[in-house]
């Protein structure tokens, strides 16, 4: 068997596509081996970072802390995108730019995807609001994709002590379509659920590759999951379907996520509990064990049913 190639020996592409008139930025970890392709994966970040930060982030003395390598070395196109008012897209319009706006971003990512590699399917990942995007993408575009995961996933907001403390500042958010973000901002994240769920070099370094894109970042997604949810119909969303609820994670109540993943119609689906994690999955200690959730979900054969 050859040996998985480190991170560092995989380069990157930058992509750009169009939405209207706004321009959208697309990044690219191509497979190791063209020969044994596994398929294509598109990552959804959420409403505080950039995309680069979250799928292809480097941390000194961090084995395999970019999950774009991880999947590519595993034989898996590898895709992220900024949605509008995010990173290097296009940051122009006097927009908050919510969930229904980032799905249509995925729209026409997962458009310039297919055009570009001839990929018919997506396995889709979205975490936290991108989860949000993920899904309301896949109510809309079915056809688009194969599998669909979400994690820090919510749906009514029911039983979410995050999102109770977040609607306290509903009034602010609603004002501006824009909020500023700074470290203590980021060291939050990590400390609001569950503190020491990830390392210091880690934030630190996560901390410094979101704000050398952004020192603000678009109010749309927590107005929507303020004061709008439920933003996506399960019963809608026919692909095969991963719910990741990290152990930690305040963002979505059990049962919340229970009720989506009942009225899920697809029978492949499966929702698990992810260890010692609380939210920003990849950025945790235990993060090696979600790769290893995602690849079982983006590998499993399809079922075979008697005719």
């Amino acid at each position: 068997m050859k040996p998985i190639p480190d991170q560092s020996t995989l380069g990157g592409k930058e992509h750009w596509t169009c939405k209207g008139e706004v321009k959208l930025f697309l990044w690219q970890k191509p497979p190791a081996s063209e020969t044994a392709r596994k398929g294509t994966i598109l990552f959804v970040h959420g409403s505080s970072m950039a995309s680069q930060p979250t799928f292809d982030l480097s941390v000194r003395g961090r084995p395999h802390s970019s999950v774009m390598d991880w999947f590519a070395a595993r034989g898996f196109d590898t895709w992220c995108m900024d949605s509008e008012g995010y990173g290097r897209s296009d940051k122009s319009r006097p927009i908050n730019c919510d969930i229904s706006n980032g799905a249509d971003d995925l729209a026409a990512g997962s458009a310039y995807i297919a055009s570009a590699t001839g990929a018919r399917t997506l396995l889709v990942y979205g975490i936290s609001s991108g989860a949000l995007k993920a899904a309301l993408f896949a109510q809309r575009h079915p056809e688009r994709v194969a599998r669909l995961a979400l994690d820090a996933f919510v749906w009514t907001g029911e039983g979410s002590p995050t999102l109770a403390e977040r609607k306290k500042k509903l009034p602010e958010f609603a004002a501006r379509n824009r909020r500023p973000i700074d470290r203590a901002f980021v060291h939050g994240i990590f400390e609001r659920d569950h503190p020491g769920t990830a390392d210091e070099a880690t934030i630190d370094a996560f901390a410094d590759a979101i704000l050398a894109l952004d020192d603000s970042v678009p109010t749309g997604t927590y107005v929507d999951m303020c004061s709008k949810l439920p933003l996506v119909d399960p019963e809608r969303i026919t692909a095969a379907t991963l719910i990741m609820r990290g152990e930690y994670d305040g963002i979505a109540g059990f049962d919340d996520l229970i009720a989506f993943f009942k009225r899920l119609p697809n029978a492949d689906k499966q929702f698990t509990v992810m260890a010692g994690i609380s939210h920003a999955s990849f950025q945790q200690k235990n993060y090696l064990g979600v790769y290893h959730i995602l690849h079982g979900f983006f590998t499993q054969p399809q079922p075979v049913y008697r005719s």
